[in-house]
């Protein structure tokens, strides 16, 4: 299939472009690079072996976006593209509501003018608030207890999209709610490249790791959890970017859901400890005042996904903790 892809520059974005032609698929991307850099494209195609075509425009510029449109066919969308820090949306609201939502409803609106009928949304587990019951299915409430605009704007855009959908029967959409995706290429060459500090743990720890950072701050050690820090459900990006290739290939027209992740809790500590295994050295942390809207745990049931999809989470957190590790040695400023 040829298939665009919005935000193909990011983090997530680089490795489903390996996925997607590995399996074929003949991606196009566009990016506007206010989170990116255009040497992931570069670095991918020296992975892939081929050239993938490349539109540095914003997605909320319709006349930009429709000429991309009008050069190619396109079968799908995997829309990636958005503003994505939780703390940045608390404090710039207003750029998050616009940025997201609008960006959306030009895609949405230029993807019906020229036929494509499918649609793959990166979606989030913040859309799940504060869990009733863990682990999280995608029959859960969504929507109660979020506390931030970046996971309002994704809830939103996901009513948005099942509401196109009824509206027009023969649309495909696919909801893919991540939980914390880690880890990076096994060839070290491409990963995750914040542009200021990372608000991620992993690659957080990874700057420790390397030198960039003097030390973790862990949010809280008096959660109900095993070791009293927060416990999250941490995916492999490769395996989350195998889920996006699965939901193409599954085709159902109407609106479906799937949480891309492993089933399984890792808390901070975990994985602060595997990675000081991996990197071969102590990584230094404090434990500090849990942060207000922090969850003690939050992990999910990837069940749907596996029967559905047949997708299925492979790679470990020591994977994860070895991939981001390599990335991060390798290239210590990132693709700078």
């Amino acid at each position: 299939m040829n298939i665009l892809v919005t935000g193909g520059a990011g983090y997530i974005g680089t490795h489903t472009l390996i996925e997607l032609i590995k399996n074929g698929h003949s991606p196009v991307v566009v990016d506007n690079l206010s989170n990116s850099n255009a040497e992931s494209i570069r670095r991918v195609e020296a992975i892939v072996g081929t050239s993938i075509p490349f539109h540095k425009i914003d997605v909320q510029d319709k006349e930009e976006l429709e000429k991309v449109f009008s050069r190619n066919t396109f079968d799908a969308i995997v829309h990636f593209a958005g503003l994505k820090s939780v703390g940045q949306s608390v404090s710039h609201p207003l750029e998050y509501y616009s940025n997201n939502i609008d960006s959306t409803l030009v895609l949405l609106d230029v993807a019906q003018d020229y036929g494509v009928k499918k649609f793959i949304f990166s979606s989030s587990a913040t859309v799940y608030g504060t869990p009733e019951e863990l682990p999280l299915k995608e029959t859960n409430r969504t929507g109660f207890g979020i506390t931030n605009p970046y996971g309002q704007t994704k809830f939103m855009l996901e009513q948005i999209l099942a509401d196109v959908a009824i509206a027009n029967p023969d649309f495909e959409v696919t909801l893919l709610r991540y939980f914390n995706p880690v880890g990076a290429d096994s060839s070290g060459t491409i990963g995750e490249d914040p542009n200021d500090i990372p608000n991620n743990l992993l690659p957080y720890v990874s700057q420790v790791a390397v030198g960039k950072l003097e030390k973790v701050s862990v949010f809280g050690d008096d959660y109900d959890t095993p070791d009293g820090t927060g416990v999250r459900d941490y995916i492999h990006v490769v395996d989350l970017a195998k889920g996006h290739v699965a939901a193409l290939n599954h085709s159902k027209p109407g609106t479906e859901v799937y949480n891309l992740c492993t089933g399984t809790g890792t808390s901070v500590l975990e994985l602060i400890t595997a990675f000081g295994r991996v990197a071969g050295k102590e990584i230094p942390y404090e434990i500090v005042p849990r942060r207000p809207g922090d969850v003690g745990a939050c992990y999910a049931s990837p069940e749907k996904a596996n029967k559905e999809l047949g997708w299925f989470a492979e790679k470990s957190i020591e994977e994860a903790c070895e991939d981001s590790w390599r990335w991060q040695s390798q290239n210590p400023s990132g693709y700078a």
